[in-house]
């Protein structure tokens, strides 16, 4: 053997060794159990084989714009008061369909001009129309419009994918949906509690910290008498449930007035988790970061012996007195179980949702349905494998054991790759393996008949071997990269399962390549070098 076809032969066994780890990595046992539970921990199993849930979810956009449009309203009464200019009123006509119109009446002709500056200059992102009557309409532009329906999507598979990896569920998929708007894919494989992932991913947790001005009330007419029936200016009033005492078992549904703005929001978090309260009950601990904790330290200095409230999603969670200055931390109490109170830490930690969701489609797959995909699909490749060794070497004799090996040599380097990238394996995904293992038959045929044609005209084995293989390899590039860059495509649009599909055809016709050509090459020209003269080349 030539010294250039020995370095191309250890380059090959070092390649097959480098794959064989990336299958097995370094297995604790030799033994089939032991090597089978080395390549299940190198290798991902997607949802239709492993089992677990798959969701599909809409996030309601329009939530997230009332919330915007709602803080408009808030800044256009603020800006108008500061102008001293009156107005009737200020609403959303139809928040639920048209939540980015806001309505202004009652404006006098003579403000029209400083409504319009204050509208482009506060409100830049709005549009003012003037209506019948002396009315005006403020509206959101449309590509603010588009904008923040996207970041709402955005966000809102940010905020899920941080509480889902809180959970610890391997290889989720969590992406836009691609066949509906503002349409969100979730599938977890493995997960036994779907029940509970719902409730956490459809959790908002917006914490707020408000001044607790006045409370509890028995009721929201209660609150609204004391006042004289109209709440004083930058205040609201609450929902939140009194508890009698440590131990009393005493609560019922009371109402606060609460400052409108917050002290510190969810948005000051730097952390939160478990804990419990001096009567040993669940409670979550939250820290602030350096600039939350600043401006809650100056709050509470300026306000010991207020009182403070901790509101959860807009209901007053528990109501303190300010004893003294605190800087960086606080705590949640109220009847939470302790899974309760490590799930909330959790979305505390994860941000608020910036929209509401509701669920479009669920499906679940059950561990035996996934164990007999499994079963079907291996069993489907390994009969197809069979036969395809047992025609190459009863068609093609000798050089069919060439083509065997090339074909071996090739499903080691796709399942090593899908070990080393941790790329997940799905049932589409088997059957990029099978399409792979065609193809590679296919240019093993190509080059095989080829090599026959030459020594039908006569040509020496080594010569005929050397024209079959530069005959073929145009063909053999173009039939693979065209197919490569139609994996592309899928992997590019497509979702979950396809996108699978994709990846395992792609590099598996990049390994084809690599055995089909190269390997088979090396393996034909060691065959060569021992060959007599005139002895058949056995093909």
């Amino acid at each position: 053997m030539n010294k250039n076809l020995t370095w191309k032969t250890i380059f090959i066994v070092a390649v097959m060794l480098v794959f064989l780890f990336g299958i097995f990595g370094i297995p604790k046992s030799l033994s089939k159990a032991g090597l089978t539970a080395a390549v299940r921990e190198r290798i991902s199993l997607g949802l239709d084989l492993r089992g677990g849930t798959h969701l599909i979810l809409q996030v309601m956009v329009n939530d997230a714009i009332k919330a915007d449009s709602d803080n408009a309203v808030d800044r256009l009464k603020s800006e108008l008061r500061t102008a001293n200019i009156t107005y009737a009123e200020i609403t959303q006509p139809d928040p639920n369909t048209h939540p980015e119109m806001i309505s202004v009446k009652g404006v006098p002709p003579e403000s029209s001009a400083d409504l319009r500056r204050i509208v482009q200059e506060r409100l830049p992102e709005y549009d003012l129309a003037s209506g019948a009557e002396n009315s005006w309409t403020v509206s959101m532009k449309s590509s603010v419009l588009e904008d923040l329906k996207q970041r709402s999507v955005t966000q809102a598979i940010e905020t899920i994918r941080n509480r889902i990896d809180q959970l610890g569920v391997s290889e989720p998929v969590i992406e836009e949906h691609g066949l509906g708007a503002y349409q969100i894919l979730v599938q977890l494989p493995g997960v036994d509690d779907p029940a509970r992932v719902k409730e956490i991913m459809q959790s908002t947790a917006m914490l707020q910290i408000r001044q607790a001005l006045d409370g509890p009330f028995s009721s929201e007419q209660d609150a609204l008498q004391k006042s004289g029936g109209v709440l004083p200016p930058d205040s609201v009033l609450m929902k939140g449930r009194y508890q009698g005492g440590p131990g009393s078992g005493d609560r019922a549904d009371v109402w606060y007035l609460l400052s409108r703005s917050s002290a510190v929001t969810g948005r000051d978090l730097r952390g939160a988790e478990p804990t419990r309260d001096e009567n040993n009950r669940p409670a979550i601990r939250f820290m602030l970061t350096s600039d939350g904790g600043r401006r809650f330290g100056s709050f509470t200095g300026s306000h010991v012996g207020d009182r403070l409230a901790i509101v959860l999603d807009n209901k007053v969670q528990e109501v303190a007195t300010i004893q003294e200055q605190i800087n960086d931390e606080g705590r949640i109490t109220g009847a939470f179980t302790d899974q309760q109170a490590k799930d909330l830490a959790m979305i505390l930690r994860s941000g608020a949702l910036p929209a509401g969701i509701r669920y479009l489609e669920e499906r679940t797959v059950g561990p035996s349905l996934g164990a007999d995909s499994i079963r079907h699909g291996v069993l489907a490749a390994v009969i197809g494998l069979i036969a395809v060794i047992v025609f190459m070497l009863i068609y093609y004799r000798g050089a069919g054991i060439n083509a065997d090996l090339a074909l071996v040599l090739n499903l080691i380097i796709l399942l090593g790759f899908l070990g080393f990238t941790g790329a997940t394996l799905t049932l589409p995904g088997i059957a990029g393996v099978i399409l792979t293992v065609g193809m590679g038959v296919d240019s093993n045929v190509l080059i095989f008949e080829r090599i026959r044609e030459e020594l039908r005209h006569g040509k020496t084995p080594t010569s005929a071997v050397s024209q079959g293989f530069a005959h073929a390899w145009v063909t053999i590039v173009d039939t693979h990269v065209t197919t490569i860059v139609s994996a592309a495509i899928l992997f590019i649009f497509g979702t979950g399962a396809v996108r699978g599909f994709a990846v395992t055809l792609a590099f598996g016709l990049l390994a084809n390549l690599f055995t089909a050509v190269f390997v088979s090459r090396v393996i034909f020209d060691a065959h060569l070098n021992r060959h007599r003269a005139g002895e058949p080349l056995s093909i």
